[in-house]
């Protein structure tokens, strides 16, 4: 799957970025469905991805410059269920990049048949005080780039 460009604010281009999972036993309810919270672990682990992909594991960026990133607000909407055995794409993509925010959608997918998309609002935080925190500049340069 490739993905299309977005542009931020400022004008830059970014670029979608795609993991794959398999949906295994322990990630489906009683029904036989993907539970509902693990859509929002597949999102999580993505996001994790797409920072490690850029060259920043969240580690780093804790040790080296105080710096955490935290889900503010998540709004989600599901519309049809993901099965045991699937293999599911998640697509992301920086919709909004600010100082010390971004937002970005992602969209999980079986084959081209979207499951489910989420508006995600991620603060950059000090991992000391949980105050606010600009993203340092090697970080957004990154980000407009990706």
């Amino acid at each position: 799957m490739q993905g299309a460009p977005c542009t931020s604010p400022q004008g830059e281009t970014m670029n979608e970025f795609i993991w794959s999972i398999r949906v295994y036993y322990e990630d489906i309810d009683a029904g036989g469905i993907v539970y509902h919270a693990n859509y929002l672990k597949f999102m999580e682990r993505a996001r994790t991805e797409w920072l490690r992909d850029m060259g920043f594991e969240q580690t780093q960026l804790k040790q080296q410059h105080n710096l955490i990133i935290v889900v503010r607000k998540i709004s989600i909407d599901y519309f049809k269920p993901a099965l045991f055995n699937d293999i599911l794409y998640i697509k992301t993509h920086i919709t909004q990049l600010g100082k010390a925010s971004m937002t970005m959608t992602q969209e999980v997918l079986r084959d081209a048949e979207i499951l489910c998309t989420a508006v995600v609002k991620l603060a950059a935080i000090n991992a000391i005080n949980q105050r606010p925190q600009a993203l340092p500049p090697d970080i957004i340069k990154a980000l407009q780039q990706h």
